[in-house]
């Protein structure tokens, strides 16, 4: 473990110039520091409700009467008040959000290719910005879903390996799609070993935070020092805890602090302020030098950047900005992204900066989220237990005809990729769960999509391995380690079963839903009532109620998309 003493001076010295010109427009438009001084040191009591009225403190004024949430959505429980005044009532913003276009993975004949590979992908900021949208009565533009984030916002119990001799385990299930009985589905699911909170290793973690003008709206700084302040409590005394911010120029607000000086962090959350322009380049920079400095050997180094990732300023080019964040992470500092507010919000840079960085990128759109993803699935966004996660899938021509993958398609890689240890993957968390379905057609089930070729003919598979409808290849490396480690499984023909389990029945329902909010082009005349009672017979435990807002959000996408097929994507990201 680096010692801070040694190098603080230095980086309070470096970061002076940028502390200076945040300092004066703050003492300009803020009352004097003692108030800051006396809530630093306020007695536990005060520091209880700190976290609390944050939000209430820093919110503006609320806007004009809120628009009326769709039908079956549920409200916000336990957001502050200005919080829940604001957010579902914002004017509407100047459209420039950025996606990625995409184009569906595409039917594959298993004759002419066999192998599909793809790396994993633990994202989930695709569904909540969706879900977003239609609370707000807006139609998500179709770059804007991406099914593999929708799938892997939801646990479905797959379950875990019985010791950590293995990250994780790897589990199969086939069933009839419900929207085509002669068309299978395959699923398989990964789920990590879980640890508790109390054997997390120490933690060296760096708040960048946008406090750009950009970021002034409730849905933004109040939001996200509302989320940040779920953290703190959860954090240590062997954690340490950094915030850098940037502007027209980044700034050192809180240097490397022990996690157990909750009222010192707070305070420092409560300070900030947004105003100016943007310059993430310069930001980012800062994050990792205070990352560096306060590095810990074996522990969790990670940049957590709160940005609505607009990128407009700065001496750094976006491809050059994923290279830095790239070289980084091979010193062992990750970097994960959380995205926030509408209107200008650039989706495909901060997911792309978080896969640049072994990270996750997720989208906070209430408090009720930002709990979720900081608090109660705290172990999985911070401690990384396997890197460089590849899945491989070689189905039998003489058994499957034809496969489509559901998703993934900025994930996908080649097959000579797979036993590349040079070739970047996504990693997964500890407790993370993975979800992938391929939709499948048996040889000879009258189910394929593609016109049978006249001279095209499958050789059958001899012996034994007649009865594999394919064979499933895992790949992975564990944190610190170079070269990869393997795991392989058949998935026998004989596995099918007549009805998919309830797990299997609620994937279903997202598939669905997100390619019904693409269009439709995939699920063969399943419309909105079909997806609601295929989710609503799927409920399980929902020990969060999050399959039971998703029925809502059913709702509210049948309402926002009507007859119209989906509008084109937002502005392209160069």
């Amino acid at each position: 473990m680096h010692t801070l003493s040694s190098r603080r001076a230095s980086l309070l010295a470096a970061a002076l110039l940028s502390l200076l010109a945040l300092s004066l427009p703050a003492c300009r438009s803020t009352p004097s520091g003692a108030g800051h001084a006396a809530e630093a040191s306020a007695p536990p009591a005060r520091r209880e409700i700190a976290a609390d009225r944050m939000a209430d403190a820093y919110a503006p004024p609320a806007p004009p009467a809120p628009t009326p949430l769709a039908t079956g959505v549920h409200p916000m429980h336990g957001a502050p008040a200005a919080m829940q005044r604001a957010m579902p009532g914002i004017a509407p913003q100047a459209d420039t959000e950025r996606y990625e276009g995409r184009e569906d993975n595409p039917v594959q004949r298993t004759g002419e290719q066999p192998v599909s590979t793809f790396s994993i992908d633990v994202d989930t900021g695709s569904y909540a910005n969706v879900r977003r949208m239609l609370r707000r009565g807006m139609r998500p533009p179709a770059d804007a879903v991406r099914v593999e984030e929708f799938l892997n916002y939801f646990d479905y119990g797959h379950p875990a390996p019985a010791t950590r001799e293995a990250p994780f385990r790897v589990t199969t299930e086939l069933a009839p799609a419900p929207w085509n009985p002669k068309r299978q589905l395959l699923m398989v699911g990964i789920k990590g070993y879980d640890v508790d909170k109390s054997e997390l290793p120490p933690s060296n973690l760096v708040l960048l935070i946008d406090t750009s003008g950009s970021m002034h709206a409730p849905d933004r700084l109040p939001l996200l020092k509302h989320a940040f302040a779920q953290l703190v409590p959860q954090l240590r005394a062997q954690d340490r805890v950094s915030i850098v911010v940037y502007a027209g120029s980044a700034g050192l607000v809180l240097p490397p602090t022990p996690g157990d000086r909750h009222d010192r962090i707070l305070a420092a959350l409560e300070r900030l302020q947004a105003g100016g322009s943007t310059n993430g380049g310069d930001g980012i920079r800062l994050a990792y030098a205070v990352a560096r400095e306060g590095f810990i050997e074996g522990g969790v180094n990670r940049i957590l950047l709160a940005t609505d990732g607009d990128f407009n300023v700065g001496t750094i080019s976006r491809d050059a900005l994923e290279t830095l964040v790239s070289d980084q992470r091979k010193s062992g500092i990750a970097l994960s992204t959380l995205g926030f507010g509408q209107g200008n919000y650039h989706d495909a840079m901060a997911e792309r900066l978080a896969d640049a960085g072994d990270g996750q990128h997720v989208y906070i759109d209430t408090p009720e989220e930002a709990r979720k993803v900081l608090v109660q699935e705290m172990q999985s966004t911070l401690l990384t237990i396997a890197n460089d996660v590849k899945v491989q899938i070689e189905f039998n021509p003489a058994v499957v005809s034809e496969y489509r993958l559901v998703g993934y398609e900025n994930r996908l890689l080649a097959r000579e990729d797979f036993a590349n240890d040079k070739v970047d993957a996504g990693d997964i968390g500890a407790g993370h769960e993975v979800t992938a379905l391929y939709e499948i057609a048996l040889a000879g089930s009258g189910g394929e999509r593609l016109p049978a070729l006249r001279y095209a003919g499958a050789s059958a598979a001899a012996g034994a391995e007649g009865a594999e409808l394919a064979h499933l290849r895992l790949r992975y490396k564990l944190p610190g380690q170079a070269h990869s480690r393997l795991i392989e499984t058949p998935v026998l023909r004989a596995s099918l079963r007549t009805a998919p389990g309830e797990s299997m029945r609620f994937a279903s329902a997202l598939i669905g839903y997100a390619d019904l909010l693409r269009g439709g082009a995939n699920v063969e005349g399943w419309d909105w009532d079909d997806v609601a009672a295929t989710a609503r017979g799927a409920i399980g435990e929902d020990r969060w109620g999050l399959r039971r807002e998703f029925l809502g959000l059913v709702e509210s996408a049948r309402q926002a998309t009507g007859p119209i097929p989906p509008r084109p994507a937002a502005i392209a990201e160069d």
